[in-house]
């Protein structure tokens, strides 16, 4: 029934009401006795009309409840507005306030300062807009605050630790306030006895296993040298070690996290394992500064493995040394890690000197063994069997610990080494896809393929045990021509990749680059649900928009 004709009928109700006695009485009382209701009007409210009334006021809230939620639905359903950014003078005012509360230090507008924290020669992405100003932090609190001014001013925050993220993660296409955690660079707390320690995001990973080897523990996610642990959080990194230890959303307990309106939060306790409410923590892990800063992290360690080698081996060709890596993970041998790197890739170690020996310029695996000396002896013995069968060359192991490092920089050094050998106006253009085992070989033949008919200076290379392939190529940035080549084979790459039902990025993170990538692998209404959980945690769409998924044109 339509709300006006219930009630029109709920109101006809009361007034037969008021003509109708309806007082109870008992069997053996005659109704001709009853007093009439004239001669006693105080007795009016009778049981009967009280009911009544009472189902009238409650279906009267009743309707108004539906009618204002119907309100609020047509409200939502209707064109969501885009954001509306601070004016100059509100910017102002708001960099003002901070420096009143923080200190003149705290924050920054100096020119320089504000290129390095929105421009990246590692980024195959770069915009001209940037921050309007840098904050330094130096705890949770001061960032809470900066939050809030934000949010009160609707300013644009966007975080920054290591900086060597390569998909534009942390550029500034709406300016706004970039928040360097710099100074936030502490190991709160080492626990040993429960295998874990909660650091501050501008911990970098190589000094954390530096600081914490004593205790024969160390933190397994292995990405560039330079990364800090707060983008390894934002982009769900890994590394070299990722076969063997898995990715950084494996390795995160909880995080303290600062949300748009400056509400701190933390996404659980401290157990391994929880089955306590929804998982916020790994919704935070590779959300990329979008929907809060991350200021504190506890992380797992594992043990420290009793012996460790390293060996190299080179291939005729690139497919058969990718054919060995999936035969290796296939047989079940647990290595700690297995890398590949094309003949250009080992060329590219080789002229920028970034190790002490040189390397045959030839299709490479690296591999890393772990665990008890028999056992690793074991594996070696395993592995360069399924090697041979590929043609493999002679296997080069290291003597000692110092070797070790010398062979696996050739990896960790890759896209350093590129880098190193760009000329003036020279551009590399770094990307990363991931897919199912069984296609790796697949996608790596064919792509290793369109790499070298490309005309550029192009390698290929990958965490090749976790199906993870990469490639750079170097272009001049001055000619058109080379960066639409480029982008085009990216994108064929991408495709590929999702053709195979792979992802368009691995361990990159989406950033700016790969937007229209993550709408062909996930879908519009997939990336939608992201949206919305956006919005629920960042009304004004402060942190860091542009990243991942723009604002929708309409709901």
């Amino acid at each position: 029934m339509e709300p006006r004709k219930l009630l029109v009928s709920i109101s006809r109700s009361i007034r037969i009401a008021k003509s109708v006695d309806t007082r109870p009485h008992r069997r053996w009382q005659s109704t001709a006795t009853l007093p009439s209701s004239r001669a006693h009007p105080g007795h009016f409210w009778t049981s009967g009309r009280v009911a009544l009334i009472t189902a009238f006021t409650a279906s009267l809230t009743y309707l108004y409840g539906i009618n204002d939620l119907s309100s609020n639905i047509r409200t939502k359903s209707a064109k969501q507005q885009k954001p509306v950014y601070a004016t100059k003078q509100e910017l102002e005012k708001a960099i003002g306030d901070l420096r009143g509360e923080l200190g003149e230090d705290a924050i920054s507008t100096d020119d320089e300062d504000l290129h390095r924290h929105g421009y990246s020669e590692w980024s195959s992405i770069n915009i001209e807009t940037l921050p309007v100003a840098v904050a330094y932090p130096k705890s949770t609190a001061e960032v809470s605050h900066i939050a809030r001014v934000c949010y009160n001013y609707r300013i644009p925050i966007i975080p920054y630790s290591g900086g060597s993220s390569l998909e534009a993660n942390f550029s500034a296409p709406f300016g706004g306030m970039s928040v360097d955690f710099c100074f936030m660079d502490k190991i709160i707390k080492l626990r040993p006895e429960d295998m874990d320690v909660t650091v501050q995001p501008s911990v970098g990973w190589m000094s954390l296993n530096d600081k914490i080897k004593k205790s024969s523990l160390f933190f397994p996610v292995d990405p560039g040298p330079s990364a800090m642990i707060g983008g390894m959080v934002g982009t769900s990194c890994s590394g070299t070690n990722a076969v063997r230890y898995g990715t950084m959303k494996d390795w995160v307990i909880n995080l303290t996290v600062v949300l748009a309106d400056g509400t701190v939060i933390k996404t659980k306790r401290r157990p391994r394992k929880s089955a306590a409410g929804y998982n916020l923590t790994n919704l935070f892990v590779g959300s990329e500064g979008t929907l809060g800063l991350v200021t504190e992290i506890t992380l797992k360690l594992a043990v420290i493995p009793q012996e460790t080698s390293v060996a190299v081996v080179n291939f005729p060709t690139f497919r058969d040394a990718a054919a060995t890596a999936m035969a290796v993970v296939r047989s079940g041998i647990p290595i700690a890690a297995m890398e590949i790197m094309d003949d250009v890739q080992m060329g590219v170690v080789n002229s920028a000197g970034a190790t002490s020996k040189h390397w045959a310029e030839k299709p490479t695996l690296f591999f890393k063994f772990s665990g008890t000396p028999k056992a690793v002896r074991e594996h070696i013995e395993q592995v360069e069997l399924l090697a041979k069968k590929q043609g493999a060359g002679a296997f080069e192991f290291a003597a000692n610990p110092e070797e070790q490092k010398a062979l696996w920089s050739a990896r960790k050094e890759a896209l350093w080494s590129m880098m190193a050998l760009r000329r003036e106006g020279d551009e590399v253009w770094s990307t990363d896809v991931a897919v199912p085992l069984s296609r790796l070989v697949d996608l790596a033949e064919v792509s290793k393929k369109e790499l070298d008919e490309l005309g550029l200076f192009a390698s290929a290379l990958g965490h090749i045990g976790d199906g993870n392939f990469h490639a750079s190529i170097m272009y001049n940035r001055a000619d058109p021509a080379e960066r639409v080549k480029v982008e085009g084979c990216v994108k064929r790459m991408v495709d590929r990749a999702l053709e195979m039902e792979g992802t368009c990025t691995g361990e990159h993170g989406i950033g700016l680059g790969k937007k229209g990538s993550l709408i062909k692998e996930l879908g519009l209404d997939t990336v939608d649900v992201m949206r919305k959980l956006k919005t629920s945690l960042d009304p004004l769409w402060i942190m860091n928009p542009g990243k991942i998924f723009d604002f929708p044109e309409s709901n």
